[in-house]
């Protein structure tokens, strides 16, 4: 907490009066960015009271709450209920808690300055947003009796209970998966935390705790299981993802969440039993939203180092889209991911069999794909303009060359100068160019920020 008042003459002497100390206030006030502490919703400075400063002229967008014991009217008040009507990520509405009946005076200012559309007063009673949340709960309830969930058994089991994680189980298994239906439950979910969050502190908000809780806590553990996000971790949570681990077989990858991103490893999959455990499994669902999510996560590490590698993505989003519009099935699915997650392992290894460093290799690439088509010995040729172009570099690429035009120019002619005498006759000018344009463009891109030099060791 903090306070927050504009200086006065002898306000030491006239607080000490009242028994009361601002020095320790005002020392903080003027030594610490208060304001900027108020602005930072990861800063603990939660709640500030204050005077007249930051009622008008200040925006903290994060801020979602408004205690008013001062009768104001006109312009400071419609300001000051704009200090918490700002829109922020994650934010549905702000609230006013009215201690000195400013609202009377409210309609007044509302025509002078703030009426909506059509009149429409944008503050409402907080009996409007109650309305709204019990809404989406019917909503998001009347979305999971249409897939075969029944929250309110989830609801009438013990919360510690190893049959309420069981049923858990089975409902992730029945909204995972495809797609369209994961993430319209999650709509569903998401929009019924952001009004139960925005109808606290009410006591209102009581009538709905179980069932909210309940369906958010079906939505981490998906979350959990397709390394979607942090989920929302409950302390059911650890229950749940003991027993789906126990009740997947084809379980020879791992999806865990540092600092907001999934880390898979996809080289620890055994690609041989998969395939017949899958035809046997009771959480096929699963399975196939944990191999997508350790797919998914391994293309973008990929792609980052190698852009050439995009097809293999473009191949990732028709398969998945086949499976949501229908014309696969989830066997069919898994059989082509599996696949799939073969050919990426083998393209990982292929700077090894290719005899080049990954930055070579990207080189290499970007010179052979899609074309020309080159004999065995053109291609030993294209690798060594490769290794050369790198060597070439490792002088030209000095600090913010990006910014300079003589060296972006010395970068060029470097590149056009090794092709152009490496280069087999497989390569028609206008080829040549193309080639030019698209290595420079990769040099541009992945050699102009700190760490992202050549290695040729």
């Amino acid at each position: 907490m903090a306070l927050i008042v504009s200086p006065g003459q002898n306000e030491i002497a006239q607080m000490q009066a009242l028994g009361l100390d601002i020095a320790p206030h005002r020392r903080r006030m003027n030594d610490q960015p208060l304001d900027e502490y108020f602005k930072d919703p990861n800063h603990p400075l939660r709640i500030v009271f204050l005077c007249a400063m930051w009622l008008t002229g200040f925006d903290a967008p994060s801020c979602s709450t408004v205690y008013v014991d001062k009768p104001m009217r006109n312009h400071t008040l419609m300001q000051t209920i704009a200090r918490a009507n700002r829109v922020y990520p994650g934010k549905h509405s702000g609230m006013i808690v009215d201690y000195a009946n400013v609202f009377a005076s409210l309609e007044r200012a509302l025509a002078i300055y703030g009426a909506g559309r059509g009149g429409v007063t944008p503050v409402c009673d907080k009996a409007r947003l109650v309305a709204d949340l019990k809404h989406a709960i019917e909503a998001a309830l009347a979305f999971c009796r249409e897939h075969a969930v029944d929250v309110a058994q989830i609801e009438a089991t013990d919360p510690g209970s190893f049959d309420r994680v069981k049923l858990i189980a089975e409902v992730v298994e029945k909204l995972i998966s495809p797609d369209g239906t994961r993430k319209e439950f999650i709509g569903h979910v998401r929009l019924v935390r952001t009004l139960f969050q925005a109808v606290k502190p009410d006591p209102a908000a009581l009538e709905f705790l179980s069932v909210v809780s309940c369906i958010r806590t079906i939505a981490a553990a998906i979350a959990e299981r397709t390394g979607e996000g942090r989920a929302d971790i409950t302390d059911v949570m650890s229950e749940v993802n003991r027993l789906l681990d126990r009740s997947i077989a084809a379980d020879g990858f791992t999806i865990r969440h540092m600092n907001d991103r999934a880390v898979v490893d996809l080289s620890r999959i055994d690609f041989e039993a998969p395939a017949n455990r899958f035809a046997q499994s009771k959480t096929k669902n699963v399975e196939i939203e944990q191999l997508k999510a350790a797919i998914r996560s391994h293309l973008e590490k990929m792609i980052r180092v190698n852009r050439t590698r995009a097809d293999y993505l473009v191949k990732f989003e028709e398969l998945i889209e086949q499976y949501n519009s229908g014309s696969r099935n989830i066997e069919e699915l898994f059989s082509e991911l599996l696949a799939l997650s073969r050919a990426l392992d083998d393209e990982e290894q292929r700077h090894v069999r290719e005899g080049l460093s990954d930055e070579e290799l990207v080189i290499f690439d970007i010179l052979t794909r899609p074309s020309p088509e080159l004999t065995t010995d053109e291609r030993d040729e294209i690798k060594k303009v490769a290794r050369e172009l790198l060597l070439k570099l490792e002088a030209l690429l000095v600090i913010n060359w990006r910014q300079k035009n003589t060296a972006r120019s010395q970068v060029k002619l470097a590149i056009e100068d090794v092709l152009d005498n490496g280069q087999p006759r497989a390569y028609s000018p206008y080829l040549y160019k193309e080639k030019c344009a698209r290595v420079f463009e990769h040099v541009y891109e992945v050699y102009g920020d700190p760490g992202g030099y050549i290695q040729t060791d």
